[in-house]
């Protein structure tokens, strides 16, 4: 690779003899040394790493993050197996907000991405959801900008606000059971941007209904940390024909992150860990992102850094964010998804997707269902780059259905992920079996692509 970010190399090019020696990968031989126990107790010390510091988090800039790459890093190095290098970048780390209205102090997060600044202005209730010009008053120019959660991305909303003149924007949760909102908006035009729950948003709009004027102090500060991404590939197998698997290592601020993203992060751990007993036709590449919850950045870094040959190279993608949920459902990434914003996918992206719809009725005897491939993870990147791209997820905040339901048992109307982006994000908010089924998945995904990729079409070098 010639990437614009420097890649630091960990591990040398020995070994590659040995590892032709091994036997040549296969689903059945790789799924087989999967358990439950290992990924259960591989969770346990990603949790430790956040509960042993004291901000019991592992979002970007803290020591609980660090110290989870650095056992990513270590554990595939001690291998033997793998070039692992790592690539450093700067992001601005989660920050910390303030938020007061009328005298009163609410709870609330910075969104990633979100300048630095503070305001202190009249508050305005955006109409509907924020996600068109339209929706904002000429009232919102000069004011602080309250905006319900849905739909649309929270930076459109974000931009929205910017362009319509707001000094600062607040985003309300759209689901009870959540804290306040947070997540990720990548760079843009934005203003200062805090999230609240729902509860609190809607109260607030209901006081503004009644005509009542509320002023608003709004903060925000932000400081920039270096973070890295890891990255593993194997030493045998055709460097040409590139299998790529990727999942976020970091939390965001108020919990350890367990199963977004830790489930994810060590479902390719293991896979990789495993793996090094086996050899391959096609290289196999994992990749450890950082600073997801801040924006995608880590995976936009990585993706930026690869000219048009490098890309060409990576046959697949596949993201896997979130893979433990306690009220689970199995979900296919679709080929239809509206991440590919109408355009045709990439040749492969419809065949990955039919190769995990087989795997789990012909192998694994499981439902499945599919999910919309929206460009709200690691694969966003490789999305706007035309790579193919696909993966699994077992659900988050989305309340349960009852045909979903009838298909893999739980509970209706709760959240397949009740602690997604709150406090209770630890070992006790995921489940073993999703955990281990979709690992397999991916051990099977592995192995089909590590020997070979006549199932996928021809690559079409720009196309990608």
């Amino acid at each position: 690779m010639k990437p614009s970010l420097p890649l630091y190399p960990l591990a040398g090019l020995g070994g590659l003899v040995a590892g032709q020696m091994k036997p040549l990968v296969s689903s059945e031989a790789l799924r087989n040394l999967l358990t439950a126990d290992a990924l259960m107790s591989k969770a346990q010390i990603l949790e430790d790493h956040a509960y042993s510091t004291p901000q019991r988090n592992r979002v970007v800039g803290s020591p609980g993050l660090e110290a989870s790459l650095k056992y990513i890093k270590d554990t595939v190095t001690a291998l033997d197996y793998y070039d692992v290098t790592t690539q450093e970048f700067t992001v601005l780390g989660a920050g910390e907000a303030s938020l007061s209205i009328a005298g009163t102090k609410y709870d609330s997060l910075v969104f990633g991405g979100s300048p630095k600044g503070a305001a202190s202005a009249k508050l305005v209730a955006v109409a509907d959801l924020g996600c068109n010009a339209t929706d904002f008053p000429a009232a919102v120019k000069g004011a602080v900008a309250l905006i319900s959660r849905g739909t649309c991305a929270f930076a459109i909303k974000a931009s929205n606000a910017a362009a319509a003149g707001a000094v600062a924007a607040i985003i309300y949760n759209n689901n009870p059971a959540e804290g306040p909102a947070s997540g990720g908006m990548g760079t843009g035009s934005f203003v200062p941007t805090v999230g609240i729950t729902q509860a609190a948003g809607q109260a607030l709009v209901a006081e503004l209904q009644k005509g009542t004027a509320l002023t608003a102090d709004v903060g925000v500060t932000i400081t920039e940390t270096k973070t890295y991404n890891v990255i593993a590939q194997t030493r045998g197998g055709d460097p040409e024909n590139v299998l790529q698997l990727g999942a976020h290592v970091d939390s965001v601020e108020v919990n350890p992150g367990v199963n977004d993203d830790g489930s994810g992060t060590l479902s390719i751990l293991e896979v990789a860990i495993q793996l090094a007993k086996f050899s391959v036709n096609n290289a196999v590449r994992f990749s450890w992102w950082s600073a997801e919850e801040a924006g995608l950045v880590g995976s936009t870094e990585y993706v930026k850094s690869l000219s048009q040959a490098e890309r060409d190279k990576v046959r697949l993608y596949l993201n896997f964010d979130m893979v433990a949920s306690v009220n689970w459902f199995y979900a296919i990434y679709a080929s239809n998804g509206t991440g590919f914003e109408g355009r045709t996918p990439p040749p492969g992206v419809v065949e990955a997707e039919k190769m995990f719809q087989e795997y789990f009725v012909d192998v694994a005897g499981l439902n499945y269902t599919s999910f919309d491939l929206r460009k709200a993870s690691d694969h966003g990147p490789f999305i706007d780059a035309r790579i193919p791209t696909g993966g699994l997820f077992t659900g988050g905040s989305e309340l349960k259905t009852p045909e979903q339901v009838a298909m893999f048992g739980g509970t209706v109307g709760a959240p397949s992920d009740p602690e997604n982006h709150k406090a209770g994000d630890n070992v006790t908010n995921i489940h073993p079996e999703p955990f281990l089924q979709v690992t397999k998945a991916i051990a099977h995904a592995v192995s089909l692509y590590g020997q070979s990729f006549d199932s996928l079409p021809q690559r079409v070098s720009g196309h990608l």
